[in-house]
């Protein structure tokens, strides 16, 4: 199982940016399929979750200003993050899991300027 991500940048507050993960490969079935970030120093963090009831989660501090949807044809992933703030920095990581295995995408900068 691939996960390939895209989409992150630099941005001043107040912009948007747009995240993007398609997985491929033998993923048998997808229950969740999220977005983490991290920062220097600091774990790892859940910043929004697709789950397949479906549902989706967010982190409180990004609440109202991103959004995650998932394309099921295309077993793709995406994060529409508007309204950034500085502390909207870090690596974003896309995360699959199949109810058996976690899987990991490569991380992409988000860099939001105050």
């Amino acid at each position: 199982v691939q996960l390939q991500a895209s989409g992150g940048g630099y941005v001043e507050a107040g912009g948007s940016l747009r995240l993007s993960c398609t997985a491929s490969g033998r993923i048998l079935s997808i229950h969740t399929m999220g977005w983490y970030r991290q920062v220097p120093g600091k774990q790892r963090e859940l910043v929004a979750k697709w789950n397949n009831v479906p549902s989706t989660y967010y982190a409180d501090s990004v609440k109202g200003r991103f959004t995650i949807s998932r394309d099921n044809g295309k077993n793709t992933v995406t994060l529409q993050m508007n309204s950034l703030e500085p502390e909207d920095t870090g690596v974003y990581y896309c995360n699959v899991w199949n109810g058996r295995r976690s899987y990991w995408g490569q991380g992409t900068q988000v860099t939001v300027s105050s």
